[in-house]
């Protein structure tokens, strides 16, 4: 039988709740228990994958081929599962799904209303989680606060599901926020108490509330909470800011969290933990040495568009005894001087679309090329790189991508043959896990150790193929190529320590405890190139 845990927010958003469940999530499964984690959005999008990253941050993928919110890699980091499909679900998602239904006559002719058949839509989107993950436990968090209008609809939907099954089956989490006041040391518990009745006014009494603080919270602030919003000492734990994300399951297990969860949940006999989370996490805080890695992007403004890129990038570091220092560079700022990529240990060129930015990109990757320096292309970064090359060692003057020019001469990128006829934006582009055949050889064979790998993309272009002969004279060695569809997932080139970039998202793929093999490979080049600068 599935136990089901649901997350709400309340007082103001931005207070952690993602990690929060993600850390409960990692408890539980370290105490053997297996676990599914899903994110309810409640805004009208079907996915984020037409939002600015700007607005939204990253845009997370999944193996299945869901453009998802930002929390699933959280929750993938956490929990070291491959999620679906079913773990990414919004409104949009919810209200088109009963639409559809109600235009097939599925609901013959009954008025559809929210309550019951959008309820009954989110409800269904639990339960199948449950039942096609086999998981022990269903982790939902609830986006958005409590009190807002779009995510009542999802706060009634689990109240139902409260009342569907045991009381030992299901279990709420209330994260709030204990603010002081400026000017004065005292902790305000008022907020968290109206959060607490804002709750209770939808039918949901929370079991566990998760403080957010400035400040400790002490026994007395505990007591107040407890009287005032009906909940147990000991269910009501501090999420403190700490210096590594990964710390907080730690400190919510000094806390006790995860026993009280079980013992709510009727899972008392649950092993004991083998604390592998708590040896990683002092591992990773050993690491002293500073490692300098220019990352190049055009959303650079908003650090989170690079959420995943940037935690594989801390990840590999910490493995490698180094604590990653990102500098931070728009692409448009090295248009007008290229001095600013001088000094760093390694460069890196993630994902993204459209002309803006493009050419700073390019001389990014010529000056990585030409001088030594590591350079990680990642989905955009390679085309850009085999711009660079096009143009710069082959001399094909005005070679480019149809994206940025559907002129230009020497179309090195083109638009993949399916997707020429395509209309919509939405959900259409190449999504989730594809094959990828590594050459004999080379240094992504040498790195990941194996000849056959799946790894999970979101592109529209491809290089295109009528070129590689003549890039390949070039000194590019094409390492990794999809058999199927005879495309080019990964190039190198062979006269430079560490030149390589891949067409698909490999941050999607790596994990605190399992560093993806090519950003092990990229921080490793940088320390290398750190030490000769040094030497």
């Amino acid at each position: 039988m599935t136990k089901y845990i649901f997350v709400t927010g309340g007082v103001v958003s931005g207070i952690g709740k993602g990690i929060s469940a993600a850390s409960i999530g990692r408890l539980l499964k370290d105490r053997g228990l297996s676990v599914f984690m899903q994110k309810f959005d409640p805004y009208l999008n079907i996915d984020p994958g037409t939002m600015s990253p700007y607005q939204h941050g990253e845009v997370f993928v999944t193996y299945d081929g869901a453009e998802t919110d930002l929390d699933l890699g959280h929750y993938e980091r956490f929990i070291d599962e491959e999620l679906t499909k079913e773990a990414s679900i919004t409104t949009g998602k919810i209200y088109s799904k009963v639409i559809a239904r109600e235009r097939r006559g599925d609901y013959n002719g009954a008025t559809v209303q929210v309550i019951p058949h959008i309820t009954d839509a989110i409800k269904n989107s639990v339960y199948k989680a449950a039942k096609e993950s086999k998981a022990d436990v269903v982790i939902t968090e609830i986006g958005g606060t409590v009190g807002d209008i779009e995510s009542l609809p999802f706060l009634e939907a689990i109240r139902q599901i409260h009342s569907e099954n045991k009381i030992e089956d299901v279990l709420f989490v209330h994260t709030v926020l204990v603010p002081n006041i400026p000017g004065s040391d005292e902790l305000k518990t008022k907020p968290t108490q109206h959060s607490f009745k804002e709750l209770m006014s939808n039918g949901i009494k929370t079991d566990v509330i998760i403080i957010r603080s400035n400040g400790v919270i002490t026994e007395s602030i505990k007591e107040k909470i407890s009287l005032f919003c009906d909940v147990p000492m000991e269910a009501i734990v501090q999420s403190e800011n700490a210096e590594l994300i990964y710390e907080v399951p730690i400190v919510f297990h000094r806390q006790g969290l995860d026993e009280y969860i079980l013992n709510k949940l009727d899972l008392k006999n649950q092993k004991k933990s083998e604390y592998k989370w708590s040896k990683m996490v002092e591992r990773f805080k050993k690491a002293k040495e500073e490692l300098n890695i220019a990352l190049v992007g055009k959303y650079v403004s908003l650090h989170d568009a690079y959420l995943s890129v940037t935690q594989a990038l801390f990840d590999a570091g910490y493995e490698n005894g180094y604590k990653v220092k990102i500098k931070w560079i728009d692409s448009e700022d090295v248009e007008k001087d290229t001095s600013i990529l001088q000094g760093v240990n390694g460069i890196i060129v993630p994902g993204g679309f459209g002309q803006r930015g493009t050419e700073g990109m390019i001389l990014t990757s010529k000056f990585a090329r030409e001088n030594k320096i590591p350079y990680f292309g990642i989905c955009y970064g390679l085309q850009i790189a085999l711009i660079d090359i096009a143009r710069n060692k082959l001399g094909l003057k005005g070679a480019s991508s149809t994206e940025i020019n559907p002129e230009t001469p020497y179309p090195i990128i083109d638009l993949l043959e399916n997707q020429k006829s395509v209309e919509n934006i939405g959900g259409t582009l190449r999504l989730g896990n594809f094959p990828c055949s590594l050459e004999e050889n080379t240094l992504a064979r040498k790195l990941y150790g194996k000849e056959k790998i799946e790894e999970r993309h979101r592109h529209r272009y491809e290089f295109n193929n009528d070129f590689r002969g003549l890039v390949r004279k070039a000194g590019v060695e094409f390492s990794g190529i999809n058999e199927d569809l005879d495309l080019v997932e990964i190039i190198e080139c062979k006269d430079h320590p560490f030149f390589l970039a891949c067409q698909f998202h490999p941050e999607f793929k790596s994990r605190p405890t399992k560093i993806h093999p090519l950003f092990n490979g990229f921080i490793k080049a940088s320390i290398e190139n750190k030490k000769q600068i040094n030497k």
